[in-house]
């Protein structure tokens, strides 16, 4: 048994294997048919964004698949090629060497070779956890900013006039301007077709191959139009045959020049991985493993490279379509690269026919589509925190680094969450009379009658090294503001404490004593009272000083209270209290 489970977590196929029969087959083989089709106008479409020959999204689009789906851990997500990592590679390597020429593409696959190392590293590392870092904001900014990068690149496919390869975001447009009046119109005219038709497709039937239609029928549009002779670009003849075997030349200078952009491209991979992987989740109910995602996406790269695939990650629209095709298991994926390589060979010579205006529409397409505005209202209604995060990454992709731009967008996220754990919510209580149990009530919600000697203050966050001063400051302007000497915590929103939180509560039990009273901690997790006794902290603080519950801490205190002081109180508002009904 235990060599079977040891086999399983090397070789995660072998735990869906078992699920695979006739009916899952056929099911499998028609979700596959599917995404092949879906995926061959669109391998070609980012293959253009990254800037490489138009085979390369399809080589993309055979070899990476496969190995996700062998060693990833969701039944139903597909990899491959993707617009936003397409964008990034064309950004990262574009300036080292000209786009679709021999070094441009080397230099690629040594970034999708150094991509997948970093992420089989997180992976073997178990550090899939990282992903839960990078907020769905930045991810919702840079796609966005991304979405408009695409669509500027492509005007001058659609346009048909001339625009720098390497122009910066504001010198693009003022080119696309300076140039409009030589915009030649039939390439315009098959432009905004193909994206018309790709549009009526689509909302004729979801389950139309619109992109797929819509490029046909562009490429008559063009030839009916007058072709080259009118001026339009075709994409050129494609070879026709299988990914390549060609090793990504890996050199130390190469390595260091690349490794930044390399890692960027892995962290953005995961991010759109891990994200997809959650939204596929929730509608097939299966548990998602992280960092068996992270362990399948690195090992894809790292042999996509070998065999003339870029990098690719999770895949919105064909994981999409593969889950609503009725796809059952992985092997849904690896059909899905089978029968594209078949097409390939098939059709491979018929892409000299298509013309670059209907692509470049299949891409603004595409583009338009990655904004997701009702995810940027959402987030407009939720905080100006979220709103300056998604404002940063957005703009920074539009006018700095697209690394740099993923970077700082989880930095902005990182400091906006540090800065909400650092000031965890701290509230007075006090016993509500008109509860039966006299449960503890935030007394700035309802006006209530405190103890004259007992100050009870509830902390809803963890006591760490980042939190410490807020709190100490919060219990500073207690002791100073109130006369009450004797401080309850109620710890039950305690979820961790480090060694700083509890030298803190240390010092505070000594300053308290030194005020002439005492502190006392009432529901603090096992968890957090572990590291208390493993550093002494607890009897430092006083072991009869840790209570489970608040009547057994409140029975405890009062025998500590100054009697003379509760024999004229007129609150009474505990039930201990003389008086009182319990």
């Amino acid at each position: 048994m235990a060599t079977k489970e040891t086999l399983k977590k090397f070789f995660p196929f072998l735990d869906w294997w078992p699920m695979v029969n006739r009916k899952t087959l056929r099911a499998d083989l028609l979700a596959g048919l599917t995404g092949a089709i879906i995926v061959l106008p669109q391998g070609i479409a980012f293959a253009m964004i990254a800037g490489l020959p138009p085979v390369y999204g399809l080589y993309s689009a055979i070899a990476i698949p496969i190995v996700a789906a062998l060693f990833g851990s969701s039944y139903h997500l597909i990899s491959g090629p993707t617009t936003a990592i397409s964008l990034v590679l064309f950004s990262s390597v574009g300036g080292l060497a000209e786009p679709g020429s021999p070094e441009f593409i080397q230099l690629v696959f040594v970034v999708t070779f150094l991509a997948g190392v970093f992420q089989l590293a997180l992976g073997v590392a178990r550090l899939g956890l990282l992903a839960n870092f990078v907020s769905h904001t930045v991810v919702v900014g840079f796609t966005a900013g991304a979405a408009i990068l695409i669509f500027t690149s492509q005007m001058k496919h659609v346009l048909g006039i001339t625009v720098p390869q390497q122009a910066e975001f504001l010198d693009s447009w003022l080119e696309i301007f300076r140039n409009l009046s030589q915009t030649n119109i039939r390439v315009l005219i098959v432009s905004i077709g193909t994206l018309v038709i790709a549009v009526v497709m689509r909302r004729l039937s979801r389950r139309l191959p619109h992109l797929l239609i819509a490029m046909v029928l562009g490429a008559g549009l063009a030839l009916l139009l007058g072709g080259e002779d009118a001026g339009i670009r075709f994409v050129g003849r494609m070879p026709s045959q299988l990914p390549p075997f060609s090793p990504p030349l890996l050199t130390i200078a190469g390595v260091k020049r690349l490794a930044t952009n390399a890692f960027a491209v892995a962290l953005l991979g995961l991010i759109q991985t891990m994200t997809l992987g959650r939204v596929i989740a929730t509608k097939s109910h299966q548990r998602i493993d992280s960092n068996q995602e992270f362990i399948g996406q690195g090992l894809s790269n790292i042999v996509g490279s070998f065999f003339s695939s870029y990098a690719g990650s999770g895949s919105l629209t064909r994981s999409g379509v593969n889950f609503d095709a009725g796809a059952k298991t992985p092997m849904a994926a690896i059909f899905s690269s089978i029968l594209l390589a078949i097409i390939l060979l098939l059709v491979a010579p018929l892409a000299a026919y298509l013309p670059m205006p209907a692509m470049g529409g299949i891409i603004l397409l595409v583009s338009i589509n990655l904004i997701d505005i009702q995810q940027i209202r959402g987030i407009f209604r939720v905080s100006p925190r979220e709103i300056s995060v998604l404002a940063v990454t957005f703009f920074s992709t539009l006018f700095l680094e697209l690394d740099f731009a993923i970077y700082i967008g989880v930095f902005l996220s990182l400091i906006f969450y540090l800065q909400r754990t650092s000031q965890p919510h701290v509230a007075i209580l006090a016993p509500n009379p008109n509860d039966p149990n006299r449960h503890f009530t935030n007394i700035s919600r309802k006006t209530l009658t405190e103890c004259p000697q007992l100050k009870i203050v509830r902390i809803d966050g963890s006591l760490y090294y980042g939190a410490v001063d807020h709190v100490a400051g919060f219990l500073q302007e207690v002791s100073e503001n109130y006369p009450q000497r004797h401080l309850l915590i109620v710890a039950n929103g305690i979820n961790f404490i480090d060694i700083t939180g509890a030298e803190f509560l240390v010092q505070e039990a000594h300053r308290w004593r030194s005020l002439g009273g005492d502190l006392y901690i009432v529901g603090l997790k096992m968890v957090a009272q572990d590291v208390l006794s493993a550093g002494s902290y607890r009897d430092e603080i006083g072991a009869d000083h840790l209570f489970i519950t608040k009547r057994e801490a409140i029975t405890a205190i009062y025998e500590r209270l100054d009697a003379s002081v509760c024999a004229t109180c007129e609150a009474r508002i505990f039930q201990e209290c003389p008086g009182v009904n319990g």
